[in-house]
């Protein structure tokens, strides 16, 4: 009479094995419904690389000793090139400068002058530490998406802070903005 139980009592078990194991590899989505995870487009290390040197290579061409910093869209810092001479100072600027663009998603000089109009925005220099309202960060927009920013730090004004990270956007054919 126990011989008859246990393949019973095995057999119960191996079902309910292989249903554990199956609802286990499909997930919860045969029970909620098939949710796609989002997909997001990404900086790639390539272009970060080239927009850092086309903006250190312009502000070399002027005899500025600058620090380029390009992140991704999340603030992550991907490259940070020193140039020869550059003051240890600079790579930090540079490096909260494109966190801040990215993050704001605008152009620190714009920012720079909006706070100077609207006092009330000065509140925008003080949400975190790596916040920078200083010319010479961008937003990296390519194909209407920012996907990080970049900043310049150590030229003798922040217009030329500015037109190097320009460059750097040229010449990987990205904007400073979503248009």
């Amino acid at each position: 009479m126990n011989c008859q139980r246990v393949p019973c009592r095995w057999l119960r078990t191996c079902w309910f094995f292989v249903a554990s194991c199956v609802f286990l590899l499909t997930g919860p989505g045969i029970a909620f419904g098939n949710t796609e995870l989002p997909k997001e487009t990404v900086l790639p290390l390539e272009l970060a690389l080239k927009a850092a040197n086309g903006a250190l290579g312009k502000c070399e061409e002027g005899g500025y000793r600058v620090s380029v910093a390009v992140v991704d869209r999340g603030g992550n810092l991907k490259v940070l090139l020193r140039g020869d001479g550059a003051g240890p100072h600079t790579q930090d600027s540079s490096a909260r400068k494109a966190y801040t663009a990215s993050s704001i998603r605008r152009s620190t000089q714009e920012l720079a002058e909006l706070m100077a109009k609207v006092p009330t925005l000065h509140a925008l220099g003080t949400m975190n530490e790596r916040i920078l309202i200083l010319g010479g960060g961008l937003p990296l927009v390519l194909g209407n998406e920012v996907l990080g920013g970049i900043g310049v730090g150590g030229a003798p004004g922040t217009q030329f802070d500015e037109a190097c990270a320009l460059a750097g956007l040229t010449s990987i054919g990205a904007k400073p903005s979503i248009q």
